[in-house]
């Protein structure tokens, strides 16, 4: 759990609940122990600084580049993309997800709004996703999956071992996105051993 800056209890207890070891990362030694890693929600912009400050941009990249598993969700999202349409020029992108997204696309903090999703992965029983000044995923390469979509924008995608979400799903009761995150990370960490 990047724990830099963002939404960082909230997904350490849904993890927990999951059953997983989470812990929060902050220095490279810790970043260096993590099986898999989730971007959390709070401001992209601060979460690339921090990134920088901590000596963790170059760690990290590198970490990506040998597949470790990431679930991003909000500004997450907008630092795992290949592209921000709206970003300041020396944001930084991860690249992990061939995808291009506006920031706080569907409005400011007084627009925030829920929304059931059918997320195609979790069965037929919807998902109340929380938007909160939430990214819009307006281009994606053919490497990505849309799982979920509202309005024909995707609001929920995965490419590889990597779960990207518009929305914040540590801010419900329903742990399957994060179950759903395990067990996709479990099957890529398998396969890096096999």
């Amino acid at each position: 759990m990047l724990a830099l800056q963002g939404d960082v209890r909230e997904h350490l207890a849904a993890l927990q609940a999951c059953g997983a070891e989470a812990l929060p990362v902050r220095t490279r030694s810790e970043l260096d122990a993590a099986d898999a890693l989730v971007l959390p929600g709070g401001e992209s912009t601060t979460m690339s600084r921090l990134l920088r400050v901590f000596g963790l941009e170059q760690p990290l990249r590198e970490r990506l580049a040998g597949g470790m598993p990431v679930m991003a969700t909000c500004a997450g999202l907008i630092l795992g993309s290949r592209r921000v349409l709206d970003g300041r020029p020396d944001q930084l992108t991860l690249g992990i997800f061939d995808a291009d997204v506006r920031r706080n696309a569907y409005g400011r903090q007084v627009e925030s709004f829920e929304a059931d999703l059918a997320v195609a992965p979790l069965g037929i029983a919807p998902f109340r996703g929380v938007f909160i000044r939430a990214p819009r995923v307006e281009n994606t390469g053919g490497g990505v999956e849309v799982l979920a979509s509202i309005d024909d924008n995707p609001v929920a995608i995965a490419q590889g071992p990597h779960l990207g979400l518009a929305f914040h799903p540590e801010m419900t009761d329903d742990l399957r996105l994060h179950q759903h995150f395990l067990q996709r990370a479990a099957s890529a960490l398998e396969s890096n051993v096999a």
